[in-house]
């Protein structure tokens, strides 16, 4: 359940923000504090999902809660209640890292709706937070074969630039990890990396998964929610499987590549996003386009900068650099001592037929230190990784 606080002088108004927040579905938690000294303490004290705040107060005025909250947990969203003769005092607070303001009277509809956004956009801007802090330690490139040099000198060129990529090759060749390069080595680095698995969402829940949706939009659409185009806002938006992406969500998909506007699943208000496109896939597009399910104006608009990353087949001499990279990654997640592999073990590897490419090879990898000796033989690997 949210936390909300509440800092507002006027009892009355405080009752009324209590009542409306208390009956909304399921109720949110509310705190109130009667002026901005108390609203300050109780912001010291406790973790707060959004913060309501009257601009007039005695003791410390909205402005000054405002700039001081922001120095103590600044990632604590605001919207100031405002009199009519605070408008402009209100507009200017947005300028100091206000989401929004509300006059009063409170109207029932604006209030609810700009704390739900408030409260999207809050959950969205903690998601980011933590994949960021993930995706240095879990993406890394590894490799020193041509193919793969290819692939690194082509990042160091398209990742400074805006230009949309697309990325091609077999599940399990890394194409994850080529995109999370791309944005780490571009100037949205600091900015959010959203991943959408488009084959992992039903083809009914695609288009709100991707541009959110308003209440009531659909029988399970019980408040607004966010997309994630939304949440990639000036960063980048990764779309896995592009591939598997019903028609009419590559229309709106066009669209925001086109106009770099979106609009919620049961709303025809347009909402402005800055989000830079990569996308993947294991398919043949072009085969998809003539078999009329997948859009050509579409393809032409993403593969812009086409990647093809390779089989591990196809780049066999990285096969000892990666059984190092994995059994020292293994050894740090289960907390055990890394186990080194014989020549002849890394010689066996190297020569079988890796349909599931790096993937497979990690999971083999992870079964042989687990199942083999203190140094994973030849024998181990003909034991518990035969092909």
């Amino acid at each position: 359940m949210s936390k909300i606080l509440i800092i507002e002088d006027e009892s009355a108004i405080r009752r009324v923000l209590v009542k409306i927040l208390a009956e909304e579905n399921d109720g949110y938690n509310v705190v109130e504090a009667e002026d901005g000294l108390a609203g300050i303490e109780a912001i010291k004290k406790e973790d707060f999902d959004l913060v309501l705040c009257d601009i007039k107060m005695p003791k410390m005025d909205g402005v000054e809660v405002l700039e001081a909250a922001k120095k103590i947990k600044p990632e604590i969203p605001f919207i100031m209640i405002s009199g009519h003769g605070d408008l402009d005092t209100a507009v200017n607070t947005m300028r100091l890292g206000a989401y929004d303001y509300i006059s009063k009277p409170p109207d029932l509809n604006r209030l609810l709706t700009t704390v739900r956004n408030a409260l999207d956009r809050k959950e969205l801007a903690v998601e980011n937070k933590v994949l960021k802090k993930k995706i240095s330690k879990n993406y890394e490139m590894v490799g020193e074969s041509k193919e793969i040099d290819a692939i690194k000198d082509m990042i160091e060129k398209v990742a400074p630039t805006d230009a949309r990529v697309l990325i091609t090759g077999s599940n399990g060749t890394g194409k994850e990890l080529v995109a999370h390069w791309v944005h780490q080595k571009s100037p949205r680095s600091s900015s959010p990396f959203v991943e959408v698995n488009c084959a992992a969402i039903p083809s009914e829940l695609i288009e709100s998964e991707l541009f959110g949706h308003v209440k009531g939009a659909f029988t399970s659409a019980v408040k607004d929610r966010a997309g994630k185009f939304e949440a990639a806002n000036k960063g980048t938006i990764f779309l896995d499987e592009i591939g598997d992406m019903s028609l009419s969500a590559q229309a709106k998909v066009l669209r925001a590549l086109q106009e770099n506007k979106i609009s919620r699943v049961g709303s025809d208000k347009d909402i402005k996003v800055d989000v830079r496109v990569l996308a993947a896939t294991n398919k043949d597009l072009k085969k998809e386009i003539e078999a009329g399910k997948f859009r050509e104006d579409l393809y032409h608009r993403l593969a812009v900068i086409l990647i093809k990353v390779p089989a591990l087949n196809d780049r066999r001499d990285d096969i000892p650099l990666l059984i190092e990279h994995f059994a020292k990654k293994i050894a740090s997640e289960q907390g055990t001592g890394q186990k080194s592999f014989s020549e002849k073990a890394i010689e066996l590897l190297k020569s079988y037929d890796w349909t599931g490419n790096v993937r497979e090879l990690r999971n083999v990898v992870e079964r042989l230190i687990i199942l083999g000796g203190k140094e994973v033989s030849e024998e181990d690997v003909k034991l518990f990784a035969s092909k």
